[in-house]
């Protein structure tokens, strides 16, 4: 196998879970290396997996509420210094920070609420962040190994196509813009040039017509003031006459009271204000008068200008009703569209041509990317095989055949490649799909192959395992402990697990278990000291009161 580097410092530093089903509050700090949980069946252990998931994004809701008068919290301060993870918090537009924390919460009424450093995201956020955090492994996760896009992804990593795949998926993005643009415009290339005659000459009409937006709004007053222009002028006559031209005029009133507010002013500061509006009002009313005599001198009965409005009016409510609108703008706006759609059929050809071009070239680097994509992958087909046979072989499965075949397909979102790993248990048996032949066991011993190699091949800080150990005991625990003890050295491990073989391996051992000591069940955890990991180890080879064989068993297993 493949040398391990030390790792440098831990990932999770702290876990803490609170009002989560069975858990009121629960908290650890796991260490940097190989974590055991165990504890007895439905004490809490995979309970605790649901509330790491919720840090990952997965969906909940209020039946998770232990006390459902309160929120639920689950919280994860990770230390990422060492990941190299400053740009994916830049690409989410998240502050960086070498320490970590992510948190979610559950309130009774059903809100979901996630946060990474305090600042609220969506759950895709968390996701992708999450993601990159941790890698959890569930007994869900292990029926996917059969899945073909969960294969090729194995084989992207063992391969190291992270850049190809990255510069794959950039061309396939352009690829299918380019295809999307030049079918959308083939597709109404049809209807355009059908169509076409019609759209110009609504557009010409519009165009004909030289409409402004305001106009409508303009010609309508003017055509009001030429209807009542007689009934205008001899009100405004009027008016003049009531302000200035009679002997009862305000113009005299105002003069009157001016006068003898003058008199009295220079007896109150109060007196001399009054005079002083009285001025305005005076100044106000000369203003008023000369604006009216203005607005009279322009009012003239024009019979043809009174003509070519109601001719402009009606023309605008024809094309009201006939492009079924209410106003100039939106009349303009259907023509600035019937003057892209005439311009868009007048330059068609040569635009599908363009298009086409951008279409065969796009599709040309797509195809040389797949190209390469595919060699690297067929590349490592042998080594993973043969790595992944050399871990099932120590695990117990002494005539594992493992084949990888690959169809060669259209390019497609994840490249040209149509992959099926092929699997073979037993001398004599042709390898088959794995979905079509591996057992329960057979499949967790895959699965943890798998991570075993990914481990070796890409940055995954923290890998929590549940129960990859199912359908194992004997001299395979006791393999897969120590490559579990192995990783470890690399990557931060969680393991739950039900094995004395595992657990006797533990750098750090936890103890899962359930308190009925109230009305109300409660799952608690406690970190075991030496005595109690003899203790716990012994009690899991024999049973609740192990006997002295026992315990010097589980002596043996841990120093193992």
């Amino acid at each position: 196998w493949a040398f391990i580097l030390e790792i440098q410092n831990r990932m999770l530093t702290n876990l803490l879970i609170k009002n989560y089903v069975l858990i009121e509050n629960l908290e650890i700090q796991p260490s940097e290396s190989l974590n055991i949980i165990t504890g007895e069946t439905g004490a809490g252990k995979s309970i605790m997996l649901g509330a790491i998931n919720l840090l990952l994004g997965t969906r909940a809701d209020t039946k998770v509420l232990w006390n459902q008068e309160e929120k639920c919290i689950t919280e994860g301060v990770f230390e990422i210094e060492s990941y190299h993870l400053k740009k994916v918090f830049e690409a989410e537009e998240l502050d960086y920070q070498h320490q970590t924390v992510i948190r979610r919460e559950i309130s009774p009424a059903g809100k979901s609420r996630a946060f990474i450093n305090d600042t609220p995201v969506t759950l895709d956020v968390l996701r992708r962040i999450g993601n990159r955090l941790m890698d959890v492994h569930s007994q869900h996760e292990t029926l996917e190994l059969g899945n073909r896009i969960f294969q090729l992804q194995l084989i992207d990593t063992y391969a190291a196509n992270q850049k190809l795949g990255d510069e794959y998926t950039l061309l396939w993005r352009n690829y299918s813009i380019a295809k999307k643009n030049y079918e959308s415009l083939l597709a109404e290339a049809a209807i355009l040039r059908r169509e076409g005659d019609f759209v110009q000459f609504q557009l010409n009409e519009l165009v004909n017509a030289n409409l402004e937006e305001q106009e409508q709004e303009t010609l309508e007053s003017e055509m009001k003031i030429q209807e009542h222009a007689e009934d205008i002028k001899t009100k405004f006559n009027q008016i003049t006459r009531q302000i200035g031209d009679s002997e009862f005029s305000i113009r005299s009133a105002l003069t009157s009271v001016r006068s003898l507010l003058n008199s009295v002013s220079s007896y109150s500061p109060a007196y001399a204000q009054l005079l002083g509006r009285i001025e305005s009002l005076k100044i106000e009313l000369e203003d008023i008068s000369n604006e009216i005599e203005n607005e009279d001198s322009k009012i003239e009965f024009d019979p043809q200008r009174t003509e070519k409005v109601k001719g402009r009016l009606s023309l605008i409510y024809q094309l009201f009703q006939k492009h079924k609108t209410s106003t100039i703008k939106e009349l303009l706006e259907l023509q600035n569209t019937l003057q892209s759609k005439a311009d868009k059929t007048i330059n068609l050809d040569d635009t599908l041509t363009t298009l086409k071009k951008e279409l065969d070239n796009a599709a040309t680097q797509l195809g040389v990317k797949a190209n390469e994509l595919s060699k690297s992958r067929g590349k490592v087909f042998s080594a993973l095989c043969k790595q992944l046979t050399q871990l099932l072989i120590s695990l117990g499965i002494p005539d594992t055949q493992l084949k990888i075949e690959n169809e060669i397909v259209i390019p497609g979102p994840t490249g040209m490649d149509s992959i099926e790993i092929l699997f073979s248990a037993n001398k004599g048996i042709v390898p088959r799909p794995l979905v079509q032949v591996a057992s329960g066991g057979e499949f967790s011993r895959l699965m943890f192959a798998v991570k075993y190699v990914m481990a070796e091949k890409a940055s995954l800080p923290t890998l929590v395992l549940d129960e990859i150990d199912s359908g194992i005991s004997g001299e395979i625990a006791v393999q897969l402990g120590k490559m579990m003890k192995t990783m470890a050295k690399r990557h931060q491990l969680i393991t739950i697990s039900h094995l004395p073989q595992i657990a006797a391996k533990a750098d750090t051992h936890y103890f899962v278990y359930k308190d009925n000591s109230t009305n109300k069940t409660t799952s608690h955890i406690r970190k075991l000291d030496e005595k109690d990991r003899v203790d716990e180890v012994a009690k899991m080879i024999g049973g609740a009161k192990p006997s002295a064989i026992a315990l010097e068993n589980a002596r043996e297993l841990i120093k193992g």
